[in-house]
């Protein structure tokens, strides 16, 4: 299990929150997703073998957020 952190930029309430988590742990291999509205960064534990951070950046995006 690999661990990264994520910034997002686009959040405003907690609803934004719950729909990034939702989005996240939907893919394959996500573990766990913990986004801090207040800190504007996801911490993600997933495992690397069935997808890479690329692609939690990519659903984040997707989902209408700025991800880095």
């Amino acid at each position: 299990m690999e661990t990264t952190q994520i910034k997002i930029g686009g959040m405003s309430c907690q609803g934004c929150v719950k729909n990034i988590q939702g989005v996240l742990m939907a893919l394959p291999g996500v573990q766990s997703a913990v986004v801090s509205l207040e800190a504007e960064m996801a911490d993600v534990a997933f495992d690397a073998a069935q997808l890479d951070r690329a692609a939690l950046v990519g659903a984040i995006e997707d989902a209408g957020f700025d991800a880095s």
